[in-house]
């Protein structure tokens, strides 16, 4: 009977197949919104920061908020690798389904297909990650190295 189960084809009409495609789009869906909390929670704490700056007046502190940025920018990336692979697992099933091949044993193991720490080196170097992040660094060494903040008024 298992063997029967095993050798048994889903097809894309199949309500398992399509709730396991749902599932791993909500696993996609949860990591790019985990990736763009990571970048609003991290704009908040270094504004935070670059107020209580103000305040002080000691711009010497402004450093302490690149701890945060840090913190955040790999959390971010970590969250895109993982997207990522979750995504090549979703392409690997549905090149499976095309040709007609998923079994029993495929539907719903979610489980990302490549290997994170490779994938989290590529999502340190991505276009979604450095603008954001690297604006955010120079913001905070200007207001570390040239007191930006009395320049425009302060507070």
């Amino acid at each position: 009977m298992a063997e029967q189960a095993e050798t048994t084809r889903f097809g894309p009409e199949s309500e398992a197949v399509r709730a396991h495609l749902s599932i791993m789009q909500d696993v996609i869906r949860r990591m790019a919104g985990n990736s763009a909390s990571c970048k609003n929670w991290c704009i908040v704490l270094v504004a935070a920061m670059l107020v209580l700056v103000a305040r002080t007046e000691q711009p010497d502190y402004a450093l302490l908020a690149l701890l945060p940025t840090a913190l955040f920018l790999f959390l971010d990336a970590y969250y895109l690798a993982l997207e990522q692979v979750f995504r090549n697992s979703y392409n690997a099933f549905v090149e499976k389904l095309h040709r007609n091949e998923v079994v029993l044993t495929d539907i719903y193991r979610v489980r990302p297909v490549g290997r994170v720490n490779r994938q989290l080196l590529t999502s340190l170097r991505s276009t979604a990650i450095w603008p954001f992040y690297g604006v955010l660094v120079a913001a905070v060494v200007l207001v570390w190295k040239f007191d930006c903040i009395k320049a425009v008024g302060g507070f």
